[in-house]
Parts: C-alpha cells; sequence; structure tokens
C-alpha cells in the first residue's frame, strides 16, 4: 500500500509539472483587476503637474540663473526624453479596466490623457511612435514601434479628443476618482473642448491644408460644443495644506534663494502698467530698503538674460534683482495648477476671430481673457487681491498698449494677444509660451548674439539604443539623414 502511494505521488507531481509555469506560479494575493478610479486620481495628479519646473521658465525669459550657466537660457539645450510613455502606461491601463467593466467615461478620460501626453511628445521632438505604441505587454514577442508622421499624430490626438467629448455625451454618471471636477462629466466635455482649440490653434501654420480642415473643426467646437464660461469651469488641480498635497514648491529652498526675474518679462510688464507683476515677484532688496511700495513699478528689476550668469549674479548680491514672489514657496496652498483655463480660451478665440477661423468680437473674447486672468490672481493671490480687481482689470484694458481695438493690423493684433498669453502663463503653462513664440514669432526672447532658437530636442540616447532603425527612419523622413538637431523644424511650424 506503502509503494502504490509512493507510485500515486509521484505521478500526480509529474502531471503537475508538466502544466505551464504559468499556471501553477499564480500569486492568489496579487490585484489582477481594478476599478479604474483607482487608477484615475493618480493619472490626474501627474499629469496636472507635468514639466513644471524651472527649464521652460528660462528659455521663455521668465527667469535668469545666477549660480551657472542655464542650457534653457541659453538654448543650449540637447536631448529630451520619453517620459509621458511611462506616464500613459498607467493611462492605458485604466482603458483596458473601464472596456472591461464598460465605463466609457474612463475610456474617455483616458483618450483626454492620451491626447494631452503624445501632443507634449510631438511637440517635443516631431516624429514619434504613435499607433504602434505602448503595445509591449500584448505582444508575444517585443517588437519595436515604428514613428508615425507628425502630421498623422495630429490628426490622431484631434480624433482622440473628439471621441472623448463624444463619449460623455452619452454620459450622466458621477466619474469616481476625479479629483480636478469631482466626478462632473459636463465639466470634463467644456475641458476637453477647450483643449481642441488649443490643439488646433497650434496648427495655425497648416491653416490652408484641407486635410486637416482646421478652419471648420475650430468653428464647429465654438459654435456647437460646450466650453469653459468662467474661471469656475477651469481645469485646474487645486493644492490642500496636507502632506503629499501641498504646492509643489512649498518650502522650495530654490525658490527662497535663487529664483531670479528676467528683465525682459519684468519690462513687459512695466510697460503695460500690468499690476501682475506685483503677484508674480518680489520687489528688489534696495527698493524694499528704500521703503518703495509694493506697487511702486519702480520697485522691480531683473537680471540680463543675454548677459553671463556671474554679471546677473553680481547684479543680484548687490540686491538690484527682484526674485518669484515669496507666496510661491511659503504659501502651502498659493494657487491651482492650471492645465486648461477660461482666460486662455478667450485669448484662443480672439486670435481665431483675428484670422477669419470663427465669427465674433475679437475684442470682447480677449477683454475677457484678460480680466479672467485677473480674476484668477484676486482669488488666490492673498493679500495681494486688491491690485487685480475687476475695476483695475477694466482701467489696464483702456491703456492704448493693451488695448486689441488700437492694434491696426491682423499681425498687430494677434502680436498683442498672443503677449497677454505669455503674460497669463506665469508658473501655469510650462513650455506653451515657447511654443506660440515658434509659431508666431511673439513674444520676442532675448539671447546672446548669434544663438538661435531652437524648434525641438534631440532624440533620447535610449532610442538609438534600442530602437535604432525606427528612429533613423523618422529622423531621415523629417530632416535628411543624420540630422536629429535641436535647429531642424518640424512639420508643425514648417
Amino acid at each position: 500500500m506503502k509503494k502504490l502511494l509512493i507510485i500515486y505521488v509521484a505521478v500526480f507531481a509529474g502531471l503537475v509539472s508538466c502544466k505551464k509555469l504559468e499556471e501553477i506560479n499564480v500569486d492568489p494575493n496579487r490585484v489582477t483587476e481594478t476599478h479604474p478610479q483607482l487608477q484615475l486620481t493618480q493619472i490626474e495628479w501627474d499629469a496636472f503637474r507635468y514639466n513644471q519646473g524651472t527649464g521652460s521658465l528660462y528659455a521663455e525669459k521668465i527667469l535668469v540663473q545666477t549660480d551657472g550657466e542655464s542650457a534653457g537660457q541659453y538654448y543650449k539645450w540637447d536631448r529630451s526624453d520619453f517620459t509621458p510613455y511611462s506616464r500613459m502606461r498607467d493611462v492605458t491601463k485604466m482603458i483596458e479596466e473601464a472596456t472591461r467593466i464598460n465605463s466609457n467615461s474612463y475610456i474617455a478620460l483616458g483618450k483626454f490623457f492620451r491626447a494631452f501626453y503624445f501632443l507634449n511628445l510631438t511637440l517635443t521632438f516631431g516624429d514619434v511612435p504613435y499607433s504602434q505604441a505602448l503595445q509591449g505587454e500584448t505582444q508575444e514577442t517585443y517588437t519595436p514601434p515604428a514613428y508615425d508622421a507628425q502630421k498623422d499624430i495630429f490628426k490622431g490626438i484631434l480624433s482622440e479628443l473628439k471621441e472623448a467629448n463624444d463619449l460623455l455625451a452619452n454620459e450622466n454618471t458621477i466619474i469616481a476618482g476625479d479629483i480636478i471636477y469631482n466626478g462632473s462629466v459636463a465639466q470634463w466635455r467644456k475641458a476637453i473642448n477647450a483643449f481642441r482649440l488649443k490643439v488646433l490653434m497650434l496648427l495655425s501654420k497648416k491653416e490652408g491644408d484641407g486635410d486637416l480642415n482646421i478652419k471648420a473643426a475650430f468653428a464647429q467646437i465654438v459654435n456647437s460644443e460646450p466650453l469653459f464660461t468662467g474661471n469656475v469651469d477651469d481645469a485646474q488641480l487645486v493644492f490642500l495644506n496636507q502632506e503629499g498635497n501641498r504646492y509643489p514648491e512649498f518650502n522650495s529652498s530654490g525658490y527662497g534663494s535663487g529664483m531670479y526675474m528676467d528683465s525682459t518679462f519684468i519690462r513687459r510688464l512695466q510697460d503695460r502698467e500690468d499690476p501682475r507683476l506685483f503677484i508674480y515677484c518680489t520687489q528688489t532688496k534696495n527698493a524694499e530698503d528704500a521703503g518703495l511700495p509694493v506697487n511702486d513699478f519702480n520697485a522691480y528689476e531683473g537680471g540680463d538674460p543675454a548677459a553671463p550668469y556671474s554679471e546677473v549674479n553680481t547684479k543680484a548680491a548687490n540686491g538690484k534683482t527682484s526674485k518669484v514672489n515669496n507666496r510661491y514657496h511659503k504659501d502651502p496652498t498659493t494657487e491651482p495648477m492650471t492645465l486648461m483655463g477660461y482666460a486662455e480660451q478667450q485669448l484662443i478665440i480672439a486670435e481665431a476671430v483675428v484670422r477669419g477661423w470663427v465669427a465674433g468680437d475679437a475684442e470682447d473674447y480677449y477683454d475677457k481673457g484678460v480680466k479672467a486672468s485677473f480674476k484668477f490672481y484676486e482669488t488666490y493671490a492673498k493679500g495681494l487681491e486688491q491690485y487685480v480687481t475687476e475695476t483695475i482689470a477694466g482701467i489696464y484694458l483702456a491703456k492704448s498698449i493693451n488695448s486689441l481695438a488700437t492694434a491696426a493690423t491682423e499681425e498687430a493684433k494677434i502680436e498683442k494677444i498672443v503677449t497677454q498669453r505669455y503674460l497669463r502663463s506665469f508658473l501655469q503653462s510650462p513650455w506653451e509660451p515657447f511654443f506660440d513664440h515658434l509659431r508666431t514669432g511673439y513674444p520676442s526672447f532675448r539671447r546672446p548674439a548669434g544663438v538661435n532658437i531652437p524648434f525641438r530636442w534631440i532624440y533620447p540616447q535610449a532610442e538609438y539604443n534600442n530602437n535604432a532603425e525606427n528612429v533613423a527612419a523618422a529622423i531621415k523622413n523629417q530632416f535628411g539623414e543624420g540630422n536629429d538637431k535641436i535647429s531642424s523644424k518640424p512639420w508643425w511650424v514648417q
């Protein structure tokens, strides 16, 4: 009997050993399915804080560096990275889980965040993997993804945003896990459609491309789709005075000691008598010591972005350079981070009216956009709100230099509109003013003689190591063989 038992155990063990490894090596405690609401919160947190940092502030002539040479300030950058793909792995998982439980709301938001990240990728590099991207986990044998043409990527982005809006149009349930709009489908539709307008405006150099039909697409959204009607609709991440939920630069030693302002940014605000200067910057130490009031425009100075950093450092050390306002590193909830807002939407539509894409009163859209920017700071700039009231915004817009009505030509109107998008972007819209500059030339960015402004970044070294054939083909198709350079001009600005 004992021999039979031993034989039975041996045979059973042999049968088990023949099973596939994955069938017997299952961890019963491992979660293989989850509700997409558990993924959405982190996805939103990451996206609304994406690309925050000083790089864009140097390139857009808002900050100057005093303790070393900034690659952004002098336009000497080279490679960027493919970080958005790692972020989109979470988005892909959310879409998969949403598909499993048949939840169109989460699928729609997944499409929005895909569009957001792919837009950042293609603006950074040009052609990138799109149609074959993020498929590694579904392939039995991994195949490196091919690169898509930038035009096709933009078409895909616009298609995904339209699909997101259309999916939400038939939804009426609360989106659990949403920390932006507390689950409101209606608010998300407004944000998605406003973002569609932003993408279309980025393609202003391609307005004559019949395949894209930019003018008609823009007009259809303005005339037929839900859009923001005020700052209350802004797609923004609100911070809390709780560990892990505070403003990113709260208690930042860098912001407290070394974030000095660019003289050209300050001068633009001074020339326009723009009180947002008092919201963004500190007075110089010398001005403060002299007792100048906060609202004295002469109390503010910046460093020359085209000068050697040692020269700027000397000026700062002598108390002659303003810093980023203290509220950005001393207030744990200072202001929300806005991914898409009413002020920007109105200025985009104002530009579209000037370009003839849509009917309307460009001056009215422009004024509402500027007033909305002032209102944002009246709401959130604690202790400084008296400088940016609605009355003061009206006085500001009545000045000839700020009024759209005084611009005599279409080009002059576009310059004023784009400049206002720039002035409202402080610590809010990383790299957007830079890309607006690439497509319009506004505002101008001061730099050392002989330095050209780049159009893009070089592809990551990892692509050369792991996807060499496809990245080489993409470079050749766009710029000519071997021309992966920051000076190479991608399709969208040609």
